[in-house]
């Protein structure tokens, strides 16, 4: 029964996805302008000391960083609209468990995303910013294994923000508050190793610096921890955020 239950509600969240073609559209449109626009109008023209590939290989595990956090941790506004139009009400009374229900929609929201990063990955394969011969099937598995986590653990952020929340305004607030720091201690689009002093302490704190990371590990050879640290961070910080929201989906209404 429980198991039924998350299947039926990723399945929900895939539908809802796969209908709504414009959305596929607008989680790619930015990603692709930084990608394409920026990374290759700015590859000539902005140089990295001491590494040998050029600002659009730098960037592109950046853009399939943002894509996943932006995609994934959004999505749980879709939990303050079914509260609103007395969907999700529906739902908790069904005789299975609100963590089934949760787990059911952060795996399909998670799945989504990974979706529009994998998405975004073929499309910096198909410009040359990520060189395909230098990728063996353990890399290509590790970096699916860096972009389920990050799909986890921001999707699980999203909910159990939104878990608290009753509306779109307030949850746009946070998350525009939160998101943006984020991104940009991320290392994404500058590299972090001769920013001052506070912050890089500060990014050491940001847990999509090691997604980042490692992927940039993966794709190009090089980075700023062990693939083994950001990967084992990363992953600790999947597993408290899932039980972050699982807990606080749990308590809504309360």
């Amino acid at each position: 029964m429980e198991f039924n239950a998350i299947y039926i509600m990723w399945l929900r969240e895939m539908k809802r996805f796969f209908r709504a073609k414009s959305r596929i559209i607008g989680n790619l449109s930015m990603p692709f302008i930084w990608l394409v626009i920026m990374g290759i109008g700015l590859s000539s023209s902005f140089s990295i000391p001491g590494v040998k590939f050029d600002y659009l290989a730098f960037i592109a595990p950046g853009v399939i960083g943002m894509t996943l956090l932006f995609s994934s941790i959004f999505s749980g506004i879709s939990v303050i609209w079914e509260k609103q139009f007395g969907f999700l009400k529906e739902i908790l009374v069904a005789p299975v468990s609100r963590t089934s229900i949760v787990l059911g929609k952060i795996f399909g929201s998670a799945t989504i995303s990974f979706i529009n990063g994998v998405l975004i990955m073929i499309i910096a394969i198909l410009i040359g910013s990520i060189s395909i011969a230098s990728l063996s099937v353990f890399s290509i598995l590790l970096a699916i294994i860096f972009m389920i986590l990050i799909c986890l653990a921001f999707v699980s952020v999203g909910i159990a923000i939104a878990s608290r929340l009753n509306n779109m305004e307030g949850f746009q607030m946070i998350m525009s508050f939160l998101v943006m720091p984020t991104f940009f201690l991320s290392g994404a689009f500058i590299p972090l190793q001769n920013a001052p002093l506070w912050m890089g302490t500060i990014a050491m704190f940001d847990p999509l610096l090691y997604g980042v990371d490692g992927l940039r590990g993966v794709f190009l050879g090089v980075s700023q921890f062990p693939i083994a640290i950001d990967l084992g961070v990363l992953a600790g910080f999947c597993v408290a955020m899932i039980l972050l929201s699982s807990y606080l989906f749990r308590r809504m209404g309360e």
